[in-house]
């Protein structure tokens, strides 16, 4: 399945989870065993190699995260909404396109030194992912880079981003206007 087959698997729901609001629903790609495949390959085809281990964010930067990291050799990290992880945490706030809220990691799930790569499903302003390069520092780790399925470009994340000296972000499509 190429490009342009699986991006037509992601489906636009207008005003969810609130008025204005056009919600990206990866619900039908990942229900493709082809979409799917096609958009785990592209990740791990399009990021670095040298990385020890792979963070993604509650809950969809599971759905890509792990797999990728499956192929690359890596471990998984959850990074995870206050209150779900059953050891001794860190949390940080962030805000949303659309509200705010906090992630959590354990203290111990990654090391010091470790070359991190985040993976999630959708770049909006970029406050999830740089939440989560915050927790990574925090924990000594190095971020080496951010991949994504989708960059919404019209909410300047990748500026954002950059902003805070994240450089290396990787989209595998782009969305210029909502």
């Amino acid at each position: 399945m190429n490009n342009q087959n699986w991006v037509d698997l992601i489906r636009d729901i207008p005003d969810f989870p609130e008025p204005g609001v056009v919600f990206k629903d990866i619900t039908p790609l990942i229900g493709s065993p082809g979409g799917f495949s096609a958009v785990i390959t592209e990740l791990v085809q399009r990021t670095p190699k040298d990385i020890d281990v792979v963070v993604g964010m509650e809950a969809r930067g599971f759905i890509f995260g792990a797999p990728v990291a499956l192929a690359l050799g890596t471990g998984f990290v959850p990074v995870r909404k206050p209150g779900k992880l059953p050891g001794e945490t860190i949390t940080t706030e962030y805000e949303l396109e659309y509200g705010t809220n906090a992630l959590s990691v354990h203290k111990d799930a990654i090391g010091n030194g470790a070359r991190v790569l985040i993976v999630d499903d959708v770049l909006a302003t970029g406050g999830t992912v740089a939440a989560t390069a915050r927790l990574i520092k925090e924990l000594g780790a190095d971020l080496v880079a951010v991949a994504v399925v989708m960059e919404l470009g019209f909410l300047d994340g990748r500026k954002n981003l950059s902003e805070q000296g994240i450089d290396e972000v990787i989209s595998l499509t782009h969305v210029d206007a909502p």
